[in-house]
């Protein structure tokens, strides 16, 4: 009996022309980082990561709150050694980060000095992690507001794990103060994860002192120079943001200027109100649902919406 050899099948076309999109996309890359005075020079990443920061707030909330956003093992006696170990990874992670943004905040300049910038990157991680303490301080204070404010909690421990408002304003205080520091874009990312999670957008800029209060949460948004003082409540779907944006001699906006709310000590604000520009809420005061405000209240005024209507 003969034998029939065995044909090679031919190889099926490729349903993808990947070649060309590789290439395309290369040259669209290229063509953006000439037009961004970027480096088209081989080399690491010149950006931080928003997963390596992610990782590091994350821990961070462990390192603030051990037995309660920790590890599930974790056991009171052990609690001082995760605290050391887990924050010397933490801030080499958050080192790297610094360095990220310092080195591309000044890659336009000329005479950069690369010693200065690593001892500054390791300046502002130090600054960050003596100002732990203060930031688990103002967080505790944050818990309890929330527990006052909201009768349908149960414990400040249920407040801790479950309010939205409250895992918002752990992130906003650690992003407030890597703005203090200097390294905005940084503390923008921190404040955009806390964004995804919760639907509550806060600058990092935003200025909020102790025992702040969002309840339910989504939808709220403060704008970067707001100013919140102490024991002040807001409820969803808030906006404290800007009225109009000062523009230069090309029609550029300015950049820095305050334009958002001052908020003094126990203002209410409840859902759906928006207030807008660099107006005034007294102490005490309080501004009732969906009502538009863009003038200021006097210490203990209450606005409501029918009232705004005749402003």
């Amino acid at each position: 009996m003969s034998v029939v050899p065995l044909r090679a099948l031919p190889a099926p076309a490729p349903l993808f022309d990947l070649t060309r999109v590789v290439s395309e996309l290369a040259q669209v890359r290229q063509h953006w980082r000439e037009s961004q005075k970027r480096s088209t020079e081989p080399g690491g990443r010149e950006l931080p990561s928003s997963e390596a920061l992610a990782q590091v707030v994350d821990g961070l909330r462990g390192v603030l709150f051990p037995m309660r956003l920790g590890p599930a093992d974790l056991r009171q006696e052990s609690e001082d050694f995760y605290v050391g170990h887990t924050l010397d990874t933490l801030l080499h992670a958050l080192l790297a980060q610094v360095q990220l943004e310092l080195r591309h905040e000044a890659r336009h300049l000329t005479d950069t000095d690369n010693a200065a910038l690593e001892t500054r990157a390791v300046q502002i991680v130090q600054d960050f992690s003596l100002s732990l303490p203060r930031i688990r301080e103002l967080l505790d204070s944050d818990v309890l507001a929330a527990y006052a404010g909201d009768p349908a909690a149960r414990s400040v421990d249920e407040v801790l794990l479950c309010y939205p408002g409250i895992q918002a304003m752990i992130y906003h205080r650690v992003a407030h103060r890597l703005y203090e520091l200097g390294v905005p874009l940084l503390a923008r990312m921190v404040a955009e994860l806390a964004h995804g999670q919760t639907g509550i957008d806060i600058h990092p800029g935003a200025s909020i002192d102790e025992g702040f209060f969002i309840d339910h949460g989504t939808g709220v948004v403060i704008g970067e120079t707001a100013v919140i003082g102490k024991n002040v409540r807001v409820y969803q779907a808030v906006t404290l943001g800007a009225k109009s944006f000062p523009t230069d001699d090309e029609g550029k906006p300015i950049k820095g200027l305050p334009r958002h709310p001052v908020l003094q000590d126990d203002v209410v604000i409840y859902a759906g109100a928006t207030v807008l520009g660099r107006v005034t809420l007294g102490r005490g005061a309080s501004v009732g649902g969906n009502v538009w405000l863009t003038h200021d209240l006097a210490p203990g005024a209450h606005i409501t919406q029918a009232q705004s209507r005749h402003e």
